[in-house]
């Protein structure tokens, strides 16, 4: 019998989602005999890229693409399982084997077509109402959210139980279809179409279904080393984010624990996955946003370098100057262990990069990113100037290979932020990654 406990790395993104958090996991998942999604649904994306090919996962934890790694999809994801089983057959497509190695939780809410409704239904509200859009992905993410904490969600367990299933719909489509028909001015969802759909999927799911929670202490007691992976990103959480313009779920590494059925002591290791520059995607604030359609500058350099579009969406993806002050919100909740900086090699031939240090908010200078999207939407940004570098960095897996202005760039990272850079990503394929210090090492 193993005595020796594994050892347990959280990865998270540190920004507004989109840092490169798939191709991370990935990588690490070499050490690690089991992955984890903890939050989030299908409005995540995650791109791997593997010997050229492109792989985009939404659901299913990146660490599928490693033969004998088990996944886990925790408590804390809202699950369309359509999505889930579309993606599981598009894995089996390109010769993945899924199904014996993919655990889900017994306790995830679904997502079902009324929270679809929902969530579309309300934003063109809004954009007829001409108030400001939260920018969804229209997916029922929220929605769903919304009937867990109002503890009418139905979970993956009711799928087991028909009558229950359906007692439960009944319900819930009474309450929901009044807000679409009379509120929202949408058309309601029908119950025998909903009804029948799921039970027509739960024989697929089932076989899959397990507690999730006891799996993961278990595997953990047997010595094998668990990586939990974020969606999203920390300003997108509900609580710490841009409020109103986050995600429905908590990004923090937190949740890992929470997310998934594990003790908060099981997190050994904390891995922010940090832009060498900032993007969001949808509405709300973003200090150091740059004119990025515009030919010649910096932002669009960064836009069409860096392919900034949404995985999940195809939405453009907002671009600008790193922002350090952000970060330090971003360590202080997440309590990071270190950074992997991602697509470094996109600031390749920049003359000057700009590296933001902390704002001017109502006449005074502070040096972390205030709490919600108004106080942020009045943060002007103050900024270092740091040289820019000519040569690539493209693949390249050795720090002492990297230019001297982009070793001084990640070094005032480090130094703004208080957090050290512990891996360097420089290309999206999985072997261009600079390792400075292993997470799963103690």
């Amino acid at each position: 019998m193993n005595m020796k406990q594994g050892r347990n790395v959280v990865v998270v993104g540190t920004q507004w989602g989109d840092e490169g958090k798939g191709k991370l996991v990935d990588w690490l998942t070499e050490s690690a005999q089991g992955v984890v999604r903890f939050q989030g649904g299908h409005n995540a994306g995650h791109t791997l890229v593997i010997n050229g090919v492109k792989t985009a996962l939404h659901l299913i934890p990146s660490g599928i693409m490693r033969g004998g790694v088990k996944c886990y999809i925790g408590n804390g994801v809202v699950l369309s399982v359509p999505k889930l089983l579309e993606e599981i057959a598009g894995l089996e497509k390109a010769g993945v084997e899924v199904r014996s190695r993919l655990r889900v939780s017994e306790a995830c809410p679904l997502i079902l077509p009324y929270h679809v409704a929902l969530d579309v239904a309300r934003e063109a509200a809004k954009e007829k109402a001409g108030t400001a859009k939260i920018g969804t992905t229209g997916r029922g993410i929220g929605p769903a959210y919304e009937d867990k904490v109002a503890r009418r969600a139905i979970r993956v367990q009711d799928l087991k139980y028909p009558e229950r299933f359906a007692t439960k719909l009944r319900e819930n489509l009474a309450l929901h279809n009044h807000v679409l028909v009379n509120f929202l001015g949408a058309e309601p969802v029908d119950f025998d179409t909903t009804y029948n759909e799921a039970m027509a999927y739960a024989k697929a799911l089932l076989p899959m279904v397990a507690d999730v929670s006891r799996e993961l202490n278990d595997a953990n007691k047997a010595g094998a080393n668990l990586l939990f992976e974020g969606a999203q990103g920390t300003l997108l959480d509900v609580d710490h984010g841009t409020y109103p313009f986050v995600t429905s779920s908590n990004c923090v590494a937190g949740n890992a624990a929470a997310g998934s059925g594990v003790g908060p002591g099981m997190l050994h290791y904390i891995l922010g996955i940090t832009k060498a520059y900032c993007t969001r995607v949808g509405g709300g604030p973003f200090p150091t946003e740059l004119e990025w359609e515009k030919e010649g500058t910096p932002g669009y350099h960064m836009s069409t370098v860096g392919a900034e579009k949404g995985v999940t969406t195809g939405r453009s993806r907002r671009c600008g100057w790193f922002d350090a002050a952000l970060l330090k919100r971003s360590a202080q909740v997440n309590g990071l262990s270190g950074l992997c900086i991602t697509k470094l090699d996109v600031l390749d031939g920049l003359k000057e990069l700009m590296l933001c240090t902390g704002y001017e908010l109502d006449g005074e200078t502070i040096d972390i990113l205030p709490m919600g999207a108004d106080e942020i939407a009045r943060c002007k940004p103050i900024y270092e100037v740091i040289p820019g570098w000519t040569e690539t960095t493209v693949g390249v897996t050795d720090m002492d290979k990297l230019p001297a202005n982009a070793r001084q760039y990640l070094a005032r990272i480090a130094e703004v932020t208080g957090v050290p850079v512990h891996m360097v990503s420089t290309s999206p394929d999985r072997d261009h990654t600079i390792l400075l210090h292993n997470p799963f090492a103690a």
